[in-house]
């Protein structure tokens, strides 16, 4: 009795501290695959900072502490919670490291991230904070869960396609997903090479996107460096070779061209910024971007206008 109290207490321990999202949640990630597997459920998954994530708190408060939640979901899926504390103690060694591990993979770009993933742990969607409590987050999930119907109907389809037909029902697979393009490529990378293989001269268009966004994806890498150094000139040199290049169009290239207005008045050449910001306009007025380039105008002029204005007495005495 003792040998078996004692173990069960060391399971206990492993585990760490009870799970933010109460009970029904594992932080076992290969468990609730097995689990998800065995009872022909999804996966929900939930990134969270327990202790520090204001929203993640009102999300447990308002959403997964409720029973109208957990009774909407019981069917469907496999409840995983990633904490990621400031407090580590919470968690055990191993649970940290498997949490890193998943982090480094899933790449969630805020906190809270709600994937909903197949038993094998494929992504199909993405959520977040939701207002409006249990029953209608339980409503907004069954709406998310239909992309993966529709990820698998296009795949079906697909199989008994070809060449460019096939491209397009895959594309249409992915693109049913509205996945992050990190999470496609670690967990849809073969059918990024089906598609190509069976579009080679890419009528979809998808490879030049996916391209473009690679590249893109370098440039922001390349202009960060210059960025972390305050290197003004450096900055300007990679945005005008890069625009000079023409590899880019649209929202891409009106994002550059405002990035060249905003490093053209922190250099203090308020005219040509304000040419740039204009030319950036001109790309696409009514895209969200394009409707904020009137008050960049407006913060850029009054930045010239502060530094053409004379100086007081005051002024040149203190210098």
């Amino acid at each position: 009795m003792k040998t078996l109290f004692l173990a069960a207490c060391a399971a206990t321990l492993s585990l760490g501290t009870a799970l933010a999202g109460g009970e029904g949640w594992t932080s076992d990630f290969e468990a609730a695959k097995k689990q998800a597997a065995s009872e022909n459920k999804d996966l929900l998954i939930d990134f969270t900072g327990s202790d520090w994530c204001g929203w993640c708190i009102k999300l447990n408060e308002e959403v997964f502490s409720h029973d109208e939640f957990k009774t909407g979901v019981k069917d469907k899926y496999v409840l995983v919670e990633l904490d990621y504390p400031r407090d580590k103690s919470k968690l055990s060694e191993e649970t940290q490291k498997q949490n890193a591990e998943l982090q480094a993979k899933y790449q969630p770009r805020g906190y809270p991230t709600i994937l909903l993933a197949d038993a094998t742990g494929k992504p199909y969607a993405k959520t977040g904070y939701q207002a409006g409590g249990p029953e209608k987050y339980v409503t907004h999930l069954d709406e998310l869960q239909k992309s993966k119907v529709a990820r698998d109907e296009a795949i079906k389809a697909a199989s008994s396609a070809e060449g460019v037909a096939q491209a397009k029902a895959l594309v249409s697979a992915l693109n049913a997903m509205g996945l992050e393009d990190a999470a496609v490529a670690t967990f849809y990378g073969d059918i990024v090479e089906q598609i190509k293989a069976a579009d080679p001269n890419d009528e979809t268009g998808f490879v030049k996107k996916i391209e473009t966004k690679e590249k893109f994806a370098q440039f922001e890498s390349a202009l960060n460096q210059f960025g972390q150094k305050q290197d003004h000139d450096g900055a300007l040199k990679l945005v005008n070779d890069t625009l000079a290049a023409d590899e880019f169009e649209g929202p891409q290239k009106q994002q550059i061209t405002l990035i060249k207005a905003m490093i053209l008045g922190e250099k203090k050449q308020f005219a040509d910024a304000l040419t740039t910001l204009d030319a950036a306009k001109a790309i696409d007025p009514d895209s969200q971007l394009g409707s904020r380039v009137d008050a960049f105008k407006d913060r850029i002029s009054k930045m010239q206008a502060e530094s053409e204005a004379p100086k007081t007495e005051e002024t040149k005495d203190g210098e």
